[in-house]
């Protein structure tokens, strides 16, 4: 059983822990839980995990993120991983900074990372962990919003997501993602 996790973000270190790239500090967090070490590869920096007999292959895209797709398509045919063993990680603004929402499909909902996947894989039928960050910005402000650091006050309640996220990644390998969803959508987080 081979699994693809994506995490979506841009490279460099200006955008390192911002909002857009929660993606990025999800899928590193769940390669070190695992012991892992990631390598530049093509269209990537790649790490395989091995959990309880499954491989999990982790991928940041190095794309940016308006071409994911070209990393998840590549990875996708290189490993033999089906669309439904993938799992791809987000920011979404339309989500308040309380919740997670994991689902197996749904619209790009102006994603240009989603929109991007939808395009290579040719479905928007592959499953996606949605990370809040909510929308605390002005009108007009998103594009600064979403390539923001956190406040100094959110830090622990990401944390604390981060974790929470590698835990539901951890179960949509090990035991499917239904099971994942329902250990992570009706959770609301707070410290």
């Amino acid at each position: 059983m081979k699994f693809l996790i994506t995490g979506l973000g841009n490279i460099g270190d200006e955008y390192a822990h911002t909002r857009h790239n929660i993606g990025f500090d999800v899928v590193n967090a769940f390669v070190q839980k695992h012991g892992g070490i990631f390598s530049n590869d093509r269209h990537a920096f790649i790490s395989e995990i091995k959990l309880k007999g499954r491989i999990c292959i982790c991928i940041l895209p190095t794309t940016f993120m308006n071409l994911s797709g070209k990393a998840v398509k590549y990875w996708m045919d290189k490993e033999k991983i089906s669309v439904q063993n993938t799992l791809t990680i987000l920011d979404d603004i339309a989500l308040p900074l309380d919740k997670l929402r994991l689902r197996p499909s749904g619209s790009d909902a102006g994603h240009n990372g989603l929109t991007s996947i939808e395009q290579s894989i040719g479905t928007k039928d592959y499953p996606r962990l949605r990370f809040g960050v909510g929308n605390d910005y002005p009108k007009g402000r998103q594009v600064d919003y979403v390539l923001g650091k956190w406040k100094k006050d959110e830090e622990p309640l990401i944390q604390l997501k981060i974790n929470k996220s590698v835990e539901a990644i951890e179960t949509f390998v090990l035991q499917g993602l239904s099971t994942a969803m329902n250990q992570t959508n009706n959770q609301t987080f707070s410290l």
